[in-house]
Parts: C-alpha cells; sequence; structure tokens
C-alpha cells in the first residue's frame, strides 16, 4: 500500500497567477514546500519524482509571473538611496559607493544643508600589522562605536579605506564642525586592548556636500583631511579654495626634494648673533635654505615636514651639520672664539647614533666641541621627553653647548628649564612681552635662567627698541634684523672682519 498523497488537483489559471505572485515574494518558502512534501514521501524513487516535477513547476511559475504580474515603477533617486545605504548603516559601516550614492541623493534634495566629514585615524593599520588581526578588528569595532555614539542618528558613517572614514551630517558648518570637534575628542581617547593601550591621532577634513558632485566633495574633504595630517594630525581643516594650491605645492615640494642634495641645490645662510653690550658678534646660526630651480627659494618652516614625510630629515640634517662644521672650521684662522648654532628637531635628536655622529663631525673638521652650539625647539619635546634630555646630556658631555630655542615663557615651558640640560635658552620678544607693560615677564625669565647657569639670547629683534629692553632686561646676547640680516658665508666673513676677535666667555 502506497502512502503517497494524492496528486494535486489542477489549479483555475486566475489562481495561479496568485501562486506565482506568493512565490515571488518569498521563493524560499516555496522551494521549501516542495522539499517538505518530497521528504514525507516513502520510497527514494516517489521522493526524486516529486523533486523533479518540483524542480519543472518552480520554473514554470517564475516564467509566468515574469509574463502575467505587473512591473514595478523604478524608485525614485533618493528612495533608492535610503532603502540602499540606511539598512546597512544599521548594522555595519556602509562603503565608498553607497557613500557616494547618498551624496548625489542629498545633493538633488535643493536647499538641505549637508557637510561631508572625512577622517583619517592614524596608527589603526599599524594595530593590526603589529598586533594580529584580532586586536585589529577589536580596535576597529571599538572606533565604529565610538563614531556612532557620536554622530547623530540620520548621520551616515561610513568606512572608506582601511583608516579613513567619513560622516555625512544633515547640517550647516557650525553644527558639523562641533561633531567634528567631538569626534577629535572621542577617538582620541585611549583603547584598551588586551594587555596593552594605545592612542590614534586623528585629521579630519570638511566640505559642503552641496559644493558638487559626489566624487567633487569627496575630493575637497580629503585634501582637507590631508591638510589637517600635514599641519601635525589631531585637528580639523576646511577645504577651501587656496588649499589645492597649497596641496599642489606640496606635490611639488616632494617630487623634488628627493634629489636635491643630489643636485647640489640646498645651501646655507648664517646670521650673526651679538653680544648686546657692544653689539660685537660672537656667534653664527646655520639657516637652510632649498635654491630650487623649479620652487623658488625653500625656507626651513616648509622643507623640514617635507622632509620629515620623505623619511629624509637625518640625510638633510646631517648635510648641515657637516657644511656647517665646515665652515667654522674654515673661519677658526680668524675668529678662534667664533661659535656655530645648528639647528635640530626632536625626531633628528632622539635617533640613537646623534650623539655618536656629531663627535664624528667635529673630529672630521678639527672643530673644539664647545665651539658647536645645537638647538632644538620647544614644540614636539614632550613626544619622548626621557629621549631628549638623554641625547642633550650626551651632547654636553661631549663639550657640545645645547640651546632650547622658541622658548614661550608658560607655566610648562618654565619647568622644563629645570628639566632639561641645556646652556642657552632663546627667547622671542613677542612671546614675553615686547613692550613695558610686559617688561617685568621678561625680566623674571632672564633672572629664573641665572639663576639656572643659564645665558638668554634674544631673539627675532626687529626694532632698535627691542633691542634695548632686552639688554636693559639682563639678556647677554641678541640676534635679528635690527643687529644684522642673514647673508651668505662670503658675505658673513666681510661682516665679521669688521670687529675684533670675539670672546664669549670674557
Amino acid at each position: 500500500m502506497s502512502l503517497a498523497p494524492p496528486p494535486p488537483a489542477l489549479v483555475p489559471l486566475p489562481e495561479t497567477v496568485g501562486v506565482v505572485a506568493v512565490l515571488l515574494l518569498d521563493g524560499a518558502a516555496a522551494v521549501a514546500t516542495i522539499c517538505a512534501a518530497g521528504l514525507s514521501l516513502v520510497t527514494p524513487a516517489d521522493r526524486a519524482a516529486v523533486a523533479t516535477v518540483g524542480l519543472a513547476a518552480v520554473a514554470l511559475l517564475h516564467t509566468l509571473g515574469m509574463l502575467l504580474l505587473p512591473q514595478r515603477a523604478p524608485l525614485p533617486a533618493a528612495d533608492r538611496v535610503e532603502r540602499t545605504v540606511h539598512p546597512l548603516a544599521a548594522t555595519g559601516l556602509v562603503s565608498r559607493r553607497e557613500l557616494r550614492r547618498a551624496l548625489t541623493g542629498r545633493r538633488a534634495e535643493t536647499g538641505e544643508p549637508a557637510t561631508l566629514l572625512v577622517l583619517d585615524l592614524h596608527g589603526l593599520c599599524e594595530v593590526d600589522d603589529g598586533s594580529g588581526p584580532a586586536a585589529g578588528d577589536q580596535l576597529l569595532v571599538e572606533v565604529t562605536r565610538r563614531l556612532r555614539a557620536v554622530a547623530g542618528p540620520d548621520d551616515l558613517v561610513t568606512r572608506l579605506a582601511g583608516d579613513e572614514f567619513a560622516v555625512v551630517v544633515e547640517s550647516g558648518s557650525v553644527p558639523a564642525y562641533g561633531l567634528a570637534v567631538r569626534l577629535l575628542g572621542a577617538l582620541t581617547e585611549p583603547y584598551r586592548l588586551p594587555g596593552s593601550q594605545v592612542r590614534l591621532e586623528v585629521s579630519i577634513g570638511l566640505a559642503d556636500a552641496a559644493a558638487g558632485s559626489a566624487d567633487d566633495v569627496l575630493r575637497q574633504a580629503d585634501l582637507a583631511r590631508r591638510r589637517a595630517s600635514q599641519l601635525g594630525r589631531n585637528r580639523i581643516e576646511w577645504y577651501d579654495i587656496f588649499l589645492e594650491e597649497q596641496l599642489v605645492r606640496r606635490l611639488d615640494l616632494e617630487r623634488e626634494l628627493a634629489g636635491a642634495l643630489a643636485r647640489g641645490e640646498l645651501d646655507l645662510v648664517y646670521q650673526p648673533v651679538h653680544g648686546l653690550a657692544d653689539r660685537t658678534p660672537v656667534g653664527t646660526e646655520a639657516l637652510l635654505r632649498w635654491r630650487s630651480p623649479l620652487l623658488g627659494t625653500v625656507l626651513p618652516a616648509e622643507l623640514i615636514p617635507v622632509a620629515a614625510d620623505l623619511g629624509l630629515l637625518d640625510e638633510v640634517g646631517q648635510w648641515v651639520r657637516d657644511r656647517a662644521c665646515r665652515q667654522l672650521a674654515a673661519w677658526s684662522a680668524t675668529h678662534p672664539m667664533l661659535w656655530m648654532a645648528v639647528n635640530v628637531t626632536p625626531a633628528e635628536l632622539t635617533a640613537p647614533d646623534f650623539v655618536t655622529r656629531v663627535a664624528g663631525t667635529l673630529a672630521r673638521y678639527g672643530v673644539p666641541a664647545d665651539r658647536l652650539v645645537v638647538e632644538v625647539g620647544e614644540a614636539g619635546l614632550d613626544v619622548d621627553l626621557p629621549t631628549v634630555v638623554a641625547r642633550l646630556a650626551g651632547l654636553r658631555s661631549l663639550g657640545v653647548r645645547t640651546a632650547l630655542d622658541d622658548f614661550r615663557a608658560g607655566h610648562a615651558s618654565l619647568r622644563r628649564l629645570r628639566e632639561l640640560p641645556i646652556d642657552l635658552v632663546k627667547v622671542d620678544p613677542r612671546a614675553v612681552g615686547g613692550g613695558e607693560p610686559e617688561q617685568p615677564l621678561i625680566d623674571a625669565v632672564v633672572n629664573l635662567g641665572r639663576r639656572l647657569g643659564l645665558e638668554i639670547v634674544a631673539r627675532e629683534l626687529e626694532r632698535a627698541g627691542q633691542v634695548d629692553r632686552a639688554y636693559r632686561a639682563g639678556c647677554r646676547y641678541g640676534q635679528g634684523f635690527a643687529l644684522s640680516r642673514p647673508a651668505t658665508a662670503e658675505r658673513v666673513e666681510a661682516f665679521l672682519e669688521e670687529y675684533p676677535s670675539p670672546d664669549p666667555f670674557a
């Protein structure tokens, strides 16, 4: 006796259309019904027969549905964006392609303000490479959580690349900048990983989402993001019309600097340092210039960041020290007590072999160590202060004098004077008061320097009145246009001939 169910009755055509509609709306359920019917049969032959019939029925019904069911009209562009983007945004970060669709849809909505934020999380990929994919995934999950926690419910959060993200804000510039500030604060907080804690640096660029096509807006926000990264990270930059010119200039600098040393385009000029008591030159400072045939004369403020990004900073810095010591040796015959100051960045100073290389340069040109002054700017010292202290102490053990440049006279700066093994402090009069009302402040800096055994050099003295105030305050040395301008080695040598041999220890 067969246990197979009776064959199904034929269904009239209108009812068939209804069945087709059901199958089209939920094809998976229809196939599951056929499979369940097949599994309820007893013999394998019966199950095979029903499966064959079921597959044929599904194909037939699909064809009938395509012919009989009315075609749905295409959705408007904005609705297609919403249906495509927002379900993904609820479960995961959307892709660049979907972001472009969203920007295109919002641009079609005239009168609705919107802003695009592009974020670069420096260090995110390094965690994945250094600690493994599991740690990288954990960090990415926490980054995503913080992004969504800060962003509004209607803001679209996107992952553009490995460490780049974007947020579309349905608001104007002021609220969008406020969101960027909050994102910067949230994303730079420490991240706890198994056995470690990491911090990320963040660069954020903003652009008006209605300023052009989706590709234009993405490009503009990314240019602003790149500018924020170049200016030191952990900052926010808006796109503006001049930004592209600046970035084109930056690309030109990067392209040309790579071969500048080999082409002999780097140069030094020298600015004398004067004793303020009699205005006699006692030393000089070597100042780097890049004489590019294509870009003109490039100053250190523009050159050094590019060299750092290209990994050329050590090479350029060694060239400066070598050339400066060679010039100092040449001047020694007529000015045996003249000293030479060279500038280094904290990144150069903290190199493991920095002290050894300085010693080698001094030996190569026969320059006494106490006639070289190594200046380091105050900005950036906190990145690795213990190593900075160790390197400065190593230089002083050689006999090289050390100086803190660009001293700001803030509370942290005054504390740093006690921490760093230095011999001189270079003070900008505008930072410690350029007029009579602020005179007690520079007096306090000079008095503190004296108690710590430091000499004060007043820099950027541009007017005679500043020179007089610096001298009355007790600054021993001064430097600036009011005393002498930077010049080539030949012109400085001629200038030095007008004065007797200086003795800075007199």
